[in-house]
């Protein structure tokens, strides 16, 4: 061998890596919006069994605690009362409510860019809960959440490419008055970003003065009705098998003004529903029957998200427990139900129990998050931020956490088989020409079309990750979103429809937090 050829090839060599390390065109190789449905917890029978079941309870058993106006619908409606004195829906009315029910619907945005359709076999990742405590940027501790932390999680958020939609993830405890914190919460989402977002209404007359200010941000009285971006949350079944009287009130305030409605059922194992994964799935699946039909008696077809999320407690402390195997499976198999029957779905995932950015949190997150997604769920709530089992929310978790979703994105998609992917002619250019595939056209499209680079998570060698001072993840998150909540202060609500909403609403919100500096 000459001289000239080694450095011949460590030319070549240098070449090849600048190819691969040159900037390149934005491509996102996993963006929200994958097709899941590869995981079934449930086999045919399971779903079938778990079905007829739920149709029993809802037949047999019965609703009990029913609002007087429902109930005279639903008897209009083909139900009865049982012999144990409850609201009975047979099943020819069930399956004609499932029939009518929406099956799909635009969730929109204030910018029609973040517009996404819920139903289908489509995956989004979005925010949720209602943490009382923030892990402090500064100190590293919980300490009460506040308002100026709703809006400062709101614009974050709205920076994170992942979380399609966001739900308040916390409870402002400064504002005392259930008025005023509806009303600020509401405002802190308006004013934070133009993502969808949804909220939750303390009672039904909230809902009117928070779309008369949804209608003053979008220029005008009629114009939430035209483009809905806020859902309703409510819980209108109170485990096991009883309706909420607030609840129904928030519903038919909501449909008013083509509101969407996400009914969230959260029954826990062994307390308010049964300790086995496939009793719990029976109940909280008749349950989120018994609150479709609710909305579908008094609107047809109303926009509604079949969001059955039931949750687990440990069993020997009576604890709340966010993550594991078993929240994991049963929110998985409420996906596959609700996608057997054709409805829009949610579900949750990511409820950490940590309470700090650890192993554990990523354990526990990943698991849930990455189930949900490969069942197919349509909305994947709680699925950034939350921790210590929802009772915290945590400014680092989120930007991991959309990090996290790129990966679940990516798995979600699988794996595309064509003739190009194949990679047949390049195998054979490879072991024909150079013996590799560094650098080669066919390697260089799939680096940038089929693989996710992360930013914050560390795949240097030891040694490199030594000499930049052995940072850890919880520390790089913080910078991270430390520079984005310096940089994002959002104007998505015009100077003068912003004083008028403060002269006409009690807002609480400093405006000299709105602006840098």
């Amino acid at each position: 061998m000459s001289s000239e050829e080694p450095r011949a090839g460590r030319r070549g060599r240098a070449a090849r890596v600048a190819a691969r390390t040159a900037a390149q065109p934005e491509i996102n190789p996993c963006p929200p919006g994958q097709k899941g449905g590869q995981y079934r917890p449930l086999t045919d029978d399971g779903l079938r069994s778990v079905y007829q079941t739920a149709i029993r309870i809802l037949d047999e058993i019965g609703m009990a605690e029913v609002p007087a106006a429902l109930h005279e619908k639903a008897l209009e409606g083909g139900a009865r009362v049982n012999a144990l004195g409850r609201l009975s829906f047979p099943q020819g009315m069930v399956e004609d409510i499932i029939d009518g029910a929406a099956k799909s619907f635009v969730f929109h945005g204030r910018d029609s860019r973040h517009d996404f359709e819920i139903g289908g076999d489509r995956v989004y990742y979005g925010t949720g809960g209602a943490a009382v405590q923030t892990l402090d940027l500064d100190s590293g501790l919980y300490r009460p959440s506040t308002l100026v932390d709703l809006y400062d999680f709101t614009r974050l958020v709205d920076t994170l490419t992942n979380i399609s939609w966001f739900t308040r993830c916390c409870v402002a405890t400064d504002v005392p008055d259930n008025l005023d914190l509806d009303i600020n919460t509401a405002y802190a989402l308006a004013a934070g970003t133009t993502k969808p977002v949804g909220t939750s209404f303390t009672i039904g007359d909230y809902v009117d003065p928070i779309v008369a200010m949804f209608d003053m941000v979008l220029g005008g009285e009629g114009r939430f009705h035209e483009r809905p971006f806020c859902k309703a949350h409510i819980s209108p079944v109170i485990s096991p098998l009883r309706y909420g009287e607030d609840a129904f009130d928030v519903t038919l305030a909501a449909i008013r003004h083509g509101m969407p409605i996400n009914t969230i059922i959260a029954a826990q194992s062994g307390a308010t529903a049964p300790a086995t994964l496939a009793g719990m799935l029976a109940q909280t699946t008749a349950e989120t029957l018994a609150a479709l039909i609710m909305v579908n008696l008094f609107a047809p077809g109303h926009p509604v998200i079949f969001s059955n999320w039931p949750f687990v407690i440990d069993l020997r402390t009576g604890a709340f427990s966010g993550s594991g195997g078993e929240i994991s499976v049963m929110n998985a198999a409420s996906a596959q139900i609700g996608n057997w029957l054709g409805l829009p779905t949610g579900v949750a995932s990511s409820m950490a129990d940590a309470k700090a950015v650890d192993a554990q949190m990523g354990a526990e997150k990943g698991m849930s998050a990455l189930a949900a997604g490969l069942a197919g769920a349509n909305m994947i709530y709680e699925s950034a931020g939350m921790m210590a089992s929802l009772l915290g929310a945590s400014y680092e978790a989120f930007v991991l956490d959309d990090e996290m979703l790129s990966h679940m994105n990516r798995a979600v998609r699988g794996i595309e088989i064509d003739e190009e992917t194949l990679g047949f002619d390049a195998i054979r250019e490879a072991v024909t020409g150079e013996g590799h595939f560094l650098g080669g056209a066919h390697t260089m499209a799939a680096m940038q079309r089929d693989y996710f680079y992360p930013t914050l998570a560390d795949r240097d060698a030891p040694v490199t990750w030594a000499e930049a001072g052995a940072p850890d993840i919880w520390s790089k998150a913080n910078e991270k979103a430390r520079e984005i909540l310096a940089e994002n202060y959002p104007a998505y609500v015009d100077p003068a429809v912003d004083a008028r909403i403060r002269e006409r609403f009690n807002i609480l919100l400093p405006p000299e937090h709105m602006t840098a500096g």
